[in-house]
């Protein structure tokens, strides 16, 4: 029977490859389909998804992989020091500082800033400015979130690898 290492290992490489899988989707499907529509439909429909997405099951795993991934990290701290710890704090810093913070600091304002804009009352220009604001931008740090977050679940599934003990 798993024991409290083993489900938080788990749980750190399930939330994490959930969150990496959302955002690769995004990266190769929806913001290359949203990206050929005209800018009100872009405005309208990245308002929509933004709204949709801060759902529970969305935030078990969003809030999920930064919990877990140092609660496992923790778990395999002793001595001698093992590859599995490595991995796990190398995972551990580069999902909270390249998924977590750079959505909650980057994204996240971003996404503010276009749930304020009021599409019905803006003019052409208003909606090509505010487009020009955000998609850019957004996209840049999705990016990057994107990579970290597969770089993140490699380093989580090597320490699921890797021997408890070496």
């Amino acid at each position: 029977m798993p024991n409290f290492q083993t489900f938080a290992l788990y749980s750190a490489a399930t939330t994490t490859a959930l969150m990496a899988g959302l955002f690769y989707a995004y990266s190769c499907s929806v913001n290359p389909g949203l990206h050929r529509l005209p800018d009100v439909a872009y405005l309208s429909a990245m308002q929509s998804i933004n709204r949709a997405i801060l759902n529970p099951v969305f935030f078990i795993c969003f809030l999920g992989a930064p919990a877990s991934l140092p609660l496992s990290t923790w778990h395999q701290y002793g001595q001698p020091v093992t590859l599995r710890f490595w991995l796990l704090l190398a995972a551990t810093s580069v999902y909270v500082v390249g998924v977590f913070g750079v959505t909650m600091f980057c994204n996240v304002p971003l996404n503010n800033a276009l749930d304020a804009f009021s599409i019905e009352n803006a003019s052409v220009a208003q909606l090509s400015e505010q487009r020009s604001a955000f998609e850019l931008p957004w996209n840049r740090w999705h990016s990057i979130r994107t990579i970290a977050s597969v770089i993140a679940l490699m380093l989580v599934l090597g320490a699921c690898l890797a021997a408890k003990e070496e």
